[in-house]
């Protein structure tokens, strides 16, 4: 990675975690922020929104995805996820698959405020389910 996509990162991860603060977390007290690019350029941001009944709840991923979806975006290059958290946790199965419906390609950020992994798809979720 060159300096120019080192800072496009580390621009990312940080509005991933500024999204952070705004997570709705009674249940787990983990804070999770989340900001995807389009091919286009455009960012949306997301966090986690957790609910009573658990299956309810909706990761930060999911939720920046959404959004951009919401606003006729479909194509992914780069998602970076922040958790505050001291343990580093890598997306969950649910938004691995939600990320592989709409790019295969996209290159996955996730960290904290003491290490930042790179992945993808195909490393996550390797035969994803495709209808």
């Amino acid at each position: 990675m060159n300096n120019e996509e080192s800072t496009e990162v580390l621009s990312l991860i940080d509005m991933a975690k500024i999204a952070s603060e705004n997570a709705y977390s009674p249940y787990s007290n983990i804070k999770v922020g989340a900001a995807v690019q389009c091919k286009n350029g455009k960012i949306f941001t997301g966090c986690n929104v957790e609910n009573g009944s658990y299956g309810g709840t909706i990761c930060a991923e999911r939720v920046a995805i959404s959004k951009a979806v919401s606003e006729n975006e479909r194509e992914f290059t780069v998602i970076a996820i922040y958790v505050q958290s001291n343990k580093l946790f890598p997306p969950c199965g649910i938004c691995r698959q939600f990320m592989a419906e709409f790019s295969k390609d996209m290159t996955i950020f996730y960290g904290n405020e003491k290490e930042i992994k790179i992945s993808n798809i195909d490393t996550l979720l390797p035969d994803s389910f495709v209808l």
